[in-house]
């Protein structure tokens, strides 16, 4: 069978090998890392690989088909592409190789508020269907003009509803990417030694927050920056404040960071579509639960009340079929998609795309499911 991906990077585990062989290890570090101790950062994969699958080999079957409808769009795949704040200091212009590696494969491209490339540019390489996830402001004023420019251009908005504060992240304030941020010797060095990576940010140009510019003043430094963001986004979410977004928002609605039965049976009475079930890819609390097992509670008792979704520590087509399988409707990743762009560049959201599809296609053989839809029959409890 001819091979529609590079061999040398099989798998995600080695493509993140490549990618921090490739870039700074601050950019590594802020991809990579979680919060405190990391603890739920691991607990996310490991949990995952806990649940198993009942392969049926005496049954007949002729093929297995990805294909996903979501939200009345018919995807090739029933994964696609998390949002992830800062991808261009991860591997520059990284926002437009994902987006159009989405496009070309139909599967959805979620763009963050707080991403290095713009709503209008994402909608032009998508032709108008990336979704778009929203950092709540502080201030309505705000709020209502970023969802404005997201309503000319998205057909599904997503809520982030787990960061009522920053994440206290280690890593990331040793290395100066805490708010405000800072430029040390050591991240200077740390940038010559990775001359390919020094080279396309030159080309691309510094990474900043595209998005927000318009609403930032000109000519500010590092640390009015932070002040800024800080100031911005320093607003928790509540029910009135959902209820306001949903009154605004004519398309399909979605919160992510949902992990509690309470905050589910709350979405469901304000009117929202669907929920991913996410703990921040274990950036945010590291004292909760993993995102399966809180995946594994709702879908116990929600499914079929409201689109239940889910990432967080998923980084194989194998693990997309397991959260499948327990009964998540669709999976986004958000870590392994940037570990193929900042492994491989260019090629590298067609090559992680690819395995993935490879991948969960493989065990849907192995277990005789035709559908997307059958998975849940495999499950073993």
């Amino acid at each position: 069978m001819k091979l529609e991906y590079n061999p040398r990077y099989p798998s995600v585990e080695s493509l993140r090998r490549k990618a921090k062989k490739r870039i700074p290890r601050f950019a590594f570090d802020y991809l990579d890392g979680g919060c405190n101790e990391e603890v739920n950062l691991q607990k996310n994969t490991s949990e995952i690989r806990e649940i198993e699958l009942l392969p049926q080999y005496l049954k007949k079957h002729s093929y297995s088909d990805l294909k996903t409808q979501l939200f009345g769009h018919i995807y090739n795949s029933p994964f696609g592409i998390a949002p992830i704040g800062l991808q261009g200091l991860i591997w520059p212009n990284s926002p437009e190789i994902l987006a159009k590696g989405a496009f070309n494969h139909n599967i959805p491209f979620i763009l963050s508020t707080v991403s290095t490339s713009t709503i209008e540019r994402v909608s032009e390489i998508t032709e108008g269907q990336a979704w778009f996830q929203l950092y709540h402001p502080a201030e309505n004023s705000l709020r209502d003009q970023i969802i404005k420019r997201a309503s000319q251009h998205c057909p599904v908005l997503v809520i982030l509803t787990d960061v009522p504060t920053f994440g206290y992240r280690n890593k990331e304030i040793k290395n100066g990417l805490a708010m405000p941020p800072r430029m040390t010797l050591h991240n200077v060095l740390q940038i010559l030694g990775k001359p390919n990576w020094a080279l396309k940010t030159l080309i691309n140009g510094q990474p900043s927050f595209k998005i927000l510019q318009p609403y930032m003043q000109k000519g500010m430094n590092m640390h009015h920056l932070g002040l800024f963001m800080n100031e911005a986004f320093n607003g928790r979410l509540d029910e009135d404040k959902i209820s306001a977004i949903r009154e605004m928002w004519k398309g399909k609605l979605v919160l992510k960071g949902i992990v509690n039965e309470i905050d589910v049976q709350k979405s469901i009475q304000i009117g929202i579509d669907g929920i991913i079930v996410s703990n921040h890819g274990g950036r945010q609390l590291d004292a909760g639960q993993s995102s399966i097992h809180s995946l594994i509670n709702i879908v116990e008792k929600y499914k079929g009340k409201i689109k239940i979704m889910v990432d967080s520590g998923l980084r194989s087509g194998t693990d997309i079929a397991r959260t499948l399988a327990v009964g998540a409707e669709f999976a986004f990743l958000g870590r392994t998609f940037m570990y193929g762009t900042a492994a491989l560049g260019e090629e590298g959201a067609d090559h992680t795309i690819r395995i993935l599809q490879r991948q969960l296609k493989q065990v849907m053989d192995q277990l005789c499911c035709e559908k997307i839809e059958d998975l849940p029959k495999c499950l073993i409890k």
